[in-house]
């Protein structure tokens, strides 16, 4: 039955795809938009948590799209700088990889960035931006930003 005879000849799509028949994650690959009125993230599978050890300075690596990194509560001076590589086989050199202290730190204590990145890793800094030492071990929520 041609659905342009029911509806007087003007054509409308339809959703011709079964109940309960699974698809793509809501089939939306080759999409030009997503849009969203709740939330958009990532599944707790593909999440995961990594703790930094020795120092500030030392690597990580956590192969997720999405976590968090508590760093070393080692003291950093005041005004100081210190970077560290993330490494993640998740990263590719179009990607972008979005930072947010959520905990561990003293408010307004700190900036976080990252400096560069490349397929398999990115380096991050931190810094101290109080006039004294800080030797806490704060908490980096990340998400990876996959772009083909």
């Amino acid at each position: 039955m041609c659905w342009g005879s029911i509806f007087g000849g003007h054509f409308m799509t339809v959703n011709t795809k079964p109940i309960g028949v699974a698809y793509e994650d809501q089939n939306i690959i080759g999409a030009d938009r997503i849009y969203s009125d709740n939330e958009l993230g990532y599944t707790a599978q593909a999440q995961g948590t990594v703790t930094q050890l020795t120092d500030k300075s030392t690597a990580v690596t956590l192969n997720k799209s999405a976590g968090r990194i508590t760093l070393n509560a080692a003291s950093l001076a005041a005004a100081t700088n210190v970077s560290f590589t993330f490494n993640n086989s998740l990263i590719s050199s179009n990607d972008t990889l979005i930072l947010t202290i959520s905990g561990g730190a003293t408010v307004a204590s700190y900036n976080i960035w990252v400096n560069s990145l490349s397929a398999g890793s990115a380096n991050i800094t931190l810094r101290n931006t109080t006039a004294g030492a800080l030797a806490e071990a704060v908490i980096v929520n990340f998400a990876l930003i996959h772009c083909i």
